[in-house]
């Protein structure tokens, strides 16, 4: 069976752009967790995060990246070049189960993004209501009830750090994101995938 590509990295990274290229470029499907977690539960992952709790949401993350595996060895001709491309969810890094479940389907490739360019997108898409409250966060950002951008910004750094050591022991492949276009970006991960055969 030929095996998935499976995108991680911190949010913002371009998991999602460079899957959707990168799919396009191999001529098969592309999955996002994200995306099957909420068909499957019907709730979008910080809504389960939320409301639910960190137990909740890994276990849903876990449950998407088996439907997937199932999915993968199902359907996949052995041909291809690769069975899929899945986007994975920023804190995958932290659900071992699930990191296992796809360390079988496939090669774990680690989009390394300059930490102000994921950064910039957190805070770009934060809402800030006039009494101060800071909301459209990350679950892991909003739990630390930050009071203002500059301290969105303290919070991810710490999390930037710890994640980007998690990704980099995790992967195979790790390849960096460069303020490039995304074209430009996914030409790189090729480069870096071809010098691995």
């Amino acid at each position: 069976m030929s095996k998935a590509l499976i995108l991680m990295g911190i949010k913002h990274c371009g998991k999602t752009t460079q899957g959707r290229l990168l799919s396009k470029h191999f001529a098969c499907p592309f999955f996002d967790t994200d995306d099957i977690i909420q068909a499957q539960t019907g709730l979008s992952p910080r809504s389960i995060y939320a409301e639910q709790g960190e137990s909740a949401f890994v276990a849903a993350e876990l449950a998407a990246c088996e439907h997937l595996a199932r999915l993968i060895a199902e359907r996949t001709p052995a041909a291809k070049p690769h069975a899929a491309v899945i986007a994975t969810g920023g804190g995958i890094c932290k659900n071992s189960a699930a990191v296992a479940v796809l360390r079988e389907i496939g090669t774990l490739v680690f989009l390394d993004a300059p930490e102000s360019t994921a950064a910039d997108r957190i805070v770009r898409e934060a809402a800030v209501a006039a009494d101060g409250t800071i909301s459209n966060l990350p679950a892991y950002i909003a739990k630390e009830r930050p009071q203002t951008l500059d301290d969105v910004r303290a919070i991810f750094h710490r999390f930037y750090e710890e994640r980007t050591k998690s990704y980099a022991d995790l992967c195979a492949v790790r390849v960096p994101m460069t303020p490039a276009t995304p074209e430009e970006n996914m030409q790189a991960v090729l480069r870096v995938l071809a010098a691995r055969r």
